[in-house]
């Protein structure tokens, strides 16, 4: 239940690259990257799942809220990714399926 959605999938992997960010600047990054405005109450209600679950911790920083992924939370991305990669083709995979 930790990555009920590509929502959360994103906000963590974001946060495995850039160690931690303010909540603004990882929202900034996935509408980039989507190329669409999300919802602020919503992305929020996102992060504080997220926190709420035990994958992401939440300091203050003056006015700001400061994000970084938890180690639980840096295993489950490591986990989903190596899941994920064992299920993408590659050229090499597809050149087997053929032979067969």
């Amino acid at each position: 239940m930790w990555f009920q959605s590509g929502r959360r999938r994103d906000l963590c992997a974001i946060l495995y690259d850039a160690g931690e960010l303010r909540g603004q600047k990882i929202k900034t990054r996935v509408e980039q990257y989507y190329d669409m405005r999300l919802d602020p109450q919503s992305f929020y209600g996102t992060l504080d799942a997220l926190v709420d679950s035990g994958h992401l911790e939440r300091r203050t920083e003056g006015i700001y809220d400061v994000y970084s992924l938890t180690d639980g939370g840096a295993k489950r991305v490591e986990s989903y990714y190596a899941w994920l990669t064992e299920r993408v083709d590659t050229d090499e995979n597809r050149e087997d399926e053929t032979d067969v």
